[in-house]
């Protein structure tokens, strides 16, 4: 048996599956408007978020400012915006470090399952599991300062055992198939083996872990930055607008109202996705619902 390549008839069905998929597309649809967002800030936003007009602090919604303005006469629609790139590439790059380091560890296990190797490999990643995002960039950010550099390496520390031990799981399962006996008879080694017959035949799972896991690194960025450990001032981030707001809850509820939105919508989105993602890959839930 060899491995399950991806045939254009294939991917033409899984297009189709996706299509006929209302949390995937509607998933697809929130996350494609902040992501445009995030990448029309980096050319253009309505105001400059780091001008101060104190003449037009804490103005309500208006077509002037769309989201009102905040303490310090700031445009909180644009504020968002930048927000929403912040927030994205915190996420992105700290999924990324759990998948470059995690995924590889977990086959690196699996492969040698029952060896002293395995059981390093997953005590390590027991011990990472017993410190929270919050937690590690506690302390990280109490030696090296808080930043957004530190709340990614904080979240992508954490990243790594999740995609370990998921990448560990799925590859024990597929080391008994017939595809990958003959691979060892034939004299493949087992670091080829996991390269050439396991990674491609575990990337569904990989794909649908790393879309929930950053929809989780959004979250866990705005709370480091809510906490003053995430991304510093002048840029702005969701979590930090949240905390500022709080103050002035009653007097201007839209400062918490907008921000609190983008995280809601955004996390939303990616989750929808996730959950579409597994039906399209796993056409046994799909009939099943």
């Amino acid at each position: 048996m060899t491995d399950m390549n991806v045939e254009p008839s294939l991917r033409m069905g899984v297009v189709l599956a996706a299509l006929r998929t209302p949390s995937f597309m509607i998933g697809l649809v929130l996350t494609l408007v902040f992501l445009f967002a995030a990448l029309l800030s980096f050319v253009w936003t309505p105001y400059d978020v780091t001008q101060l007009e104190i003449a037009n602090k804490l103005k309500t919604p208006s077509a002037t400012h769309w989201f009102g303005t905040d303490a310090f006469g700031r445009d909180i629609f644009s504020m968002v915006m930048i927000g929403a790139r912040v927030s994205i590439a915190v996420a992105l790059i700290a999924v990324g470090i759990g998948i470059v380091i995690g995924v590889p560890l977990g086959l690196l296990a699996a492969a040698r399952h029952g060896t002293l190797l395995d059981e390093i490999v997953m005590r390590a990643n027991d011990l990472v599991f017993a410190f929270p995002a919050l937690l590690m960039a506690i302390m990280i950010t109490a030696v090296f300062g808080p930043s957004a550099v530190n709340a990614i390496i904080a979240i992508g520390i954490f990243n790594i055992p999740v995609f370990a031990r998921l990448s560990r799981g799925a590859a024990l399962s597929l080391w008994q198939r017939d595809y990958v006996l003959a691979a060892r008879v034939a004299g493949k080694g087992r670091t080829l083996i996991s390269a050439e017959h396991i990674l491609p035949n575990i990337t569904n799972l990989l794909i649908v872990q790393g879309t929930i896991q950053f929809s989780l690194g959004i979250l866990a960025e705005a709370g480091l930055a809510y906490v003053g450990l995430g991304t510093q001032p002048p840029l702005p981030s969701w979590g930090r607008m949240l905390s500022e707001a709080q103050t002035m809850i009653y007097i201007a509820p839209h400062l918490a109202i907008f921000p609190g939105l983008a995280i809601v919508f955004t996390v939303l989105g990616l989750n929808l996705m996730g959950d579409g993602l597994r039906d399209i890959f796993d056409p046994k839930l799909r009939r099943a619902r």
